[in-house]
């Protein structure tokens, strides 16, 4: 019984190193856990506009009835990842066309308008979500995360984290390619 007891603390460590090894595979893909909002309409809400973007917030609705697919990105001015994709998305919208969506997650009004004049403001509307419940509603797990939404509002595609690196624009924008020839059938 003593060994047990003195061998207990080597077995922890050992479940958690196995864990944590697990954890750093290379293969593992963050973009693989399911959301439960895939296929099914974007969860209602309201919110109102970033003061000083010059562009109006957004609820549900405004993500029904589009011609095409809308993407929604959640971001932040806190986010490094989120300024790192920025220039992405901000090429999306140029080149292909999208329209493009913001929830301003839990980020201070003007801290947010500082960030967009810096970088620039693809946004067509964004709303600011100060307290993080829309956030919550989206099943949010981290930001930046972005969200494909057809045309009749329902969910098609979530990726988690930035889209950036050629495997992780090149799926987006698969997913885009697919959203937009669905949209037209």
């Amino acid at each position: 019984m003593k060994r047990l007891l003195y061998a207990s603390p080597v077995i922890i460590a050992l479940v958690f190193g196995a864990f944590f090894l697990w954890g750093l595979n290379p293969e593992r893909d963050p973009n693989s856990i399911p959301s439960v909002l895939i296929s099914r309409p974007a969860p209602v809400f309201s919110l109102q506009e970033v003061a000083g973007t010059g562009v109006p917030g957004f609820s549900n609705a405004d993500l029904e009835g589009n011609d095409a697919p809308v993407i929604v990105n959640i971001f932040a001015s806190w986010c490094v990842p989120c300024r790192a994709e920025h220039a992405v998305l901000t090429r999306l919208v140029s080149e292909e066309g999208v329209q493009l969506f913001g929830i301003n997650y839990q980020d201070e009004p003007e801290d947010a308008l500082r960030w967009l004049n810096e970088l620039g403001n693809p946004y067509a509307r964004i709303g600011s979500d100060i307290d993080g419940r829309v956030g919550l509603d989206w099943g949010l797990t981290g930001v930046p995360e972005t969200f494909i939404v057809g045309p009749d509002g329902t969910v098609l595609y979530k990726h988690i984290g930035p889209i950036l690196g050629d495997a992780a624009i090149r799926d987006f924008t698969t997913a885009l390619a697919q959203a937009r020839q669905a949209g037209m059938t």
